[in-house]
């Protein structure tokens, strides 16, 4: 009897944690409301030996994976994102041991701020998102998840690393930020600030 309840905690621990999956908990992005989320990705390129996929799909999954991700905020700094998709690759199956290849988008995304009309930052953020599961080094998604779930498994990670990088900014989309909070806002990891 002990070993069935024990079993029921377990299988309720990983309900749990299938459920965050589902719907990730909220970061501290300051007042951050998302405002326009537009997705574009005028010249595409496909990576060498990649599955083939048409712009609208992945504009159109990343868009999902952002209002899924950023739509929970309920704040008071109106924050527009804009991503434009620059290439992809879905990986194909490959030889196990010999060639595993990987799954990835590459995005530039700026972040804009309604108040000011202007962007947070003047260079866009770009972003390089890989498949966080599914895969295995030996294996590789291309032989463990079809092309609409690589789709989605990239889409879920850029929007992951979105929300990152505006929670590393968040006193930047606060109601009331000081000049010394906003000298260190949207900085390059390249470009320190003086007090580092």
């Amino acid at each position: 009897m002990k070993r069935l309840i024990a079993l029921g905690g377990v299988l309720l621990a990983l309900a749990g944690c299938a459920q965050e999956g589902a719907t990730p908990e909220k970061r501290d992005l300051g007042d951050f409301v998302l405002g326009h989320n537009i997705v574009v990705a005028p010249d595409l390129q496909k990576g060498p030996t990649s599955r083939n996929a048409t712009a609208e799909e992945l504009t159109a999954s990343v868009k999902a994976a952002l209002d899924k991700r950023l739509g929970k905020y309920e704040g008071e700094r109106l924050v527009h994102i804009g991503v434009n998709i620059g290439a992809y690759v879905l990986a194909r199956p490959g030889v196990p041991l010999v060639y595993t290849p990987k799954s990835v988008f590459i995005v530039n995304v700026s972040v804009w701020d309604d108040r000011v009309g202007a962007k947070f930052h003047d260079e866009p953020k770009q972003i390089v998102a890989f498949e966080q599961f599914g895969g295995t080094p030996i294996l590789g998604s291309g032989l463990t998840k079809s092309r609409d779930e690589q789709i989605a498994a990239l889409s879920e990670s850029t929007a992951r690393q979105i929300e990152d990088w505006l929670a590393k900014n968040a006193v930047c989309m606060t109601e009331t930020p000081t000049e010394r909070q906003l000298a260190k806002c949207w900085k390059k990891p390249d470009k320190p600030t003086d007090s580092e």
